[in-house]
């Protein structure tokens, strides 16, 4: 097991291939960063004071690990010390890989971001539009309208379908939540989603609600990469757990990335510990159980290494080591903001000022406005229960944070990219 000490620094970098999953690695000065040993006092002070029961914290630059790091406990219960191997309930970070599906499928020739949902998934032909209006009494009147037009793959890519998740207090988010397809509510009587329906079932309730807007006008964070999965078993005819391992995960060395964790893997999930704020425990996906409903937006677990690989595949124009899955311009687009000036961020735009929507990824329209660093023409994405990925171009860089701790994820995110580009040391002419 190679150890790379990182110079005035006590941060030591794991390049073992059965962490690093056999990526190149190099010490950090050579890649033009520098003070890695902040990102480590961070996270060691917060989880030696439990503020975060644990962490994997992995960074490369120019296509090499520089730092690979685990924190704290991986099961608080039980106080078994986190592994940089431990496997994380990804929840939203599945989106970007469903994204990828679509686009391959898209580069074979099997359908065009143009295209009607409903050519391939026919629940969703003719959608309805909730309206809401005010009576003289001030109470809520609500109706529905036809849509002027059909959902696309692309408005399905970009959140602009008003498929929402059910969360807020609008008339088609309450109708969401009522039908048990909500993100607060997810299922009838305390029957979790997942377990309950396939991913096709999904789509034919879906078909039965109004949309929050007109297709293509705002954007609202919803089921839409739910629905993408759906449509990808329909395109190419398997399931879509099957696919995805086999045209995703195997060509890229994912060994540990799932839907369904193997019962000899159980052990490595890592756990939610109490909240430091609230001392309450946050229930998460129990990975115990099987899922029926797969989830293009939720459902994958995976580890630091593992979504390293596919990170990395991203950063490299849609190839690595060899194994091409996506053409260069693919990712481009993919990484290309896809809301423009014309198109509203709505009200509930999460990615927030000085960025945009891609497919399935925010992306960075400008220097400034953001209130944290970045590189116009990056591209992020983050899961519910804290883990976070970006890629940069522009500095060639790509860091990944796994944590568990879902009333924690804001600050997390925040002060892992603060200590990502603070350790930049070389000037950016470097990086052409």
């Amino acid at each position: 097991m190679r150890r790379i000490l990182l110079a005035a620094t006590t941060c030591l970098v794991l390049t073992s291939a059965s962490f690093a999953a056999d990526l190149p690695a190099a010490a950090p000065a050579e890649v033009g960063m520098g003070r890695m040993d902040r990102i480590t006092q961070f996270f060691k002070a917060d989880t030696d004071a439990k503020r975060l029961p644990g962490a994997v914290v992995m960074v490369a630059r120019r296509g090499k690990v520089i730092y690979h790091e685990a924190f704290g406990v991986r099961d608080p219960a039980r106080g078994t010390p986190m592994q940089k191997d431990s496997i994380f309930r990804m929840y939203s970070m599945t989106k970007p890989v469903t994204g990828v599906a679509v686009l391959m499928l898209l580069e074979e020739g099997k359908l065009r971001l143009s295209d009607p949902v409903s050519k391939y998934l026919p629940a969703l032909k003719s959608p309805k539009v909730m309206v809401e209006t005010t009576d003289t009494q001030g109470r809520r009147v609500t109706s529905t309208v036809p849509a002027n037009r059909e959902n696309t793959i692309q408005d399905l890519m970009r959140h602009t379908s008003g498929i929402t998740y059910g969360a807020g207090a609008s008339a088609a988010e309450q109708a969401m939540t009522k039908a048990g397809l909500g993100l607060q509510l997810a299922g009838t009587e305390g029957e979790p989603l997942s377990a309950r329906m396939t991913d096709q079932q999904l789509v034919e309730a879906l078909g039965k609600l109004p949309l929050m807007f007109q297709p293509g006008t705002s954007w609202e964070y919803g089921r839409s990469i739910d629905v993408l999965l759906a449509l990808v078993e329909v395109v190419s005819k398997q399931r879509a757990d099957i696919f995805f391992d086999e045209r995703i995960f195997k060509p890229l060395g994912m060994t540990d990335t799932f839907f369904n964790v193997p019962k000899e893997k159980l052990d490595r999930v890592a756990q939610p510990g109490p909240d430091p704020d609230t001392g309450e425990t946050a229930k998460l996906t129990d990975v115990t159980k099987t899922r029926i409903f797969l989830g293009g937006g939720e459902g994958l677990l995976s580890t630091a290494p593992d979504y390293m690989r596919f990170a990395l595949m991203l950063a490299n124009g849609g190839e690595l080591d060899g194994t091409r899955l996506l053409s260069r311009k693919t990712v481009e687009l993919m990484g290309s903001d896809h809301l423009g000036p014309a198109l509203s961020q709505g009200a509930n735009f999460a990615p927030g000022p000085g960025y945009g929507f891609g497919l399935t990824v925010a992306v960075r329209t400008q220097p400034g406005m953001s209130p944290y660093p970045g590189s116009v023409g990056e591209f992020n994405w983050g899961g519910a229960a804290g883990t976070a990925f970006w890629v940069d171009p522009k500095e060639q860089l790509v860091p990944i944070m796994l944590i568990q701790a879902p009333g924690q994820r804001l600050q997390y995110r925040l002060a892992f990219r603060s200590l990502v580009y603070q350790a930049i040391t070389d000037r950016p002419e470097l990086n052409q």
